[in-house]
Parts: C-alpha cells; structure tokens; sequence
C-alpha cells in the first residue's frame, strides 16, 4: 500500500510492486500520447539557445484527442487566430514539460533501489504533482467526469461496469496527489 513519510523537506513515498507497476504504464501511456502525432520539428535548433527560444514551428490547431485538448487547452478562447498563434509558440514547450514531469516519476519508480521508498526533493514533489494531476485529467476526461458530477454516482458504480476499474485509478490518483500535498507542508 502506498505509504507517504515526510522527513524535514522530502517526501519519501512508498509504493507496493503492483502500484508501482499501474503507475508506471499510466506514466508511459501519458508519455506516448503527448508525443502521439506531433510532427518532426522543421528546423533544428541545434546548440543555438536564441534560435531554440524562437522556435516557431508548432502546431496551430488545437489537438483532435479530447484528452489532450484537455492537457492542452486554447489560450485564447473566443479568438482564434490568436489562440493559433499562442499555440505556435508554446505547445511543443507544454508536450515537453509534461512528457519531461512524467518521466521524471517514471525515473524514480523504475530506479527505486530504496527499501525504505523513494525521496522526493522540493523539485521532484512539483514534477510529481504536475505528473498526477495530468493523469487525473487524462482519465477524468476519458470518463467524461464533469466539475459538477455527483461523486456519489461514481463511487456506486457497480463492480461489472467497465469504468469501474478506470473510475478507482482516477480516485487513487487523487489520494496520491492529496497525500503528497499533505507532506508538502
């Protein structure tokens, strides 16, 4: 069972195998999808830090996947040409970030040599916390959970519907994100 420790200002965190396990392959689900589709940079950048900063060459239009329309939203939502322009820019910069988060977890789970669990620096427990919260998003938009939902329809969910399963990793997922942020005090 997952199990949260705070010492001075790192989080150690303790996964069971299995945990582990289910988080990693959502980790590297996450991963896939946000590099899914995304075409080649047109021009290398190379070593040139001020030609990488005027990088240019992302998309315009928002995502087709709801989940990543969900991860990365318009800017700009009743102008266009600007919320295109904004993407441009920044939407290879946001993929990055996210997919660099995710495998920054996925690291330290899968170099879990610790018995006594993983320790978690001021800057890793952020990078965890984007983590978490991207893979709620994720499966809170596949399962179409609205703001307003009655969480109590969910949690009555029977055993044989098959968002049952999904609808528990949403909610696990929320108590590592909550446990976490606890011991971050």
């Amino acid at each position: 069972m997952t199990r949260f420790r705070k010492r001075r200002k790192t989080v150690v965190v303790s996964f069971a195998e299995h945990e582990a396990d289910i988080l990693s392959n959502l980790l590297r689900n996450l991963v896939e999808l946000l590099y899914d589709g995304m075409p080649p940079r047109a021009t290398a950048a190379g070593d040139d830090p001020l030609a990488a900063l005027l990088d240019s060459d992302g998309p315009t239009a928002p995502p087709e996947d709801v989940v990543l329309q969900r991860l990365l939203p318009n800017a700009y939502s009743g102008d266009d040409m600007a919320a295109a322009e904004f993407r441009r820019f920044t939407e290879r910069g946001l993929r990055d970030g996210k997919a660099n988060d995710a495998k920054r977890v996925l690291t330290a789970l899968e170099d879990e040599s610790a018995e006594d669990g993983i320790p978690l620096e001021p800057d890793d427990q952020l990078a965890w916390l984007r983590a978490l919260n991207d893979l709620r998003l994720a499966i809170g938009t596949r399962l179409d959970i609205k703001e307003d939902d009655d969480y109590a329809v969910w949690e009555k969910l029977p055993d044989d519907d098959p968002r049952r399963l999904t609808y528990d990793l949403y909610d696990w997922l929320g108590y590592l994100q909550s446990a976490l942020l606890h011991n971050m005090r």
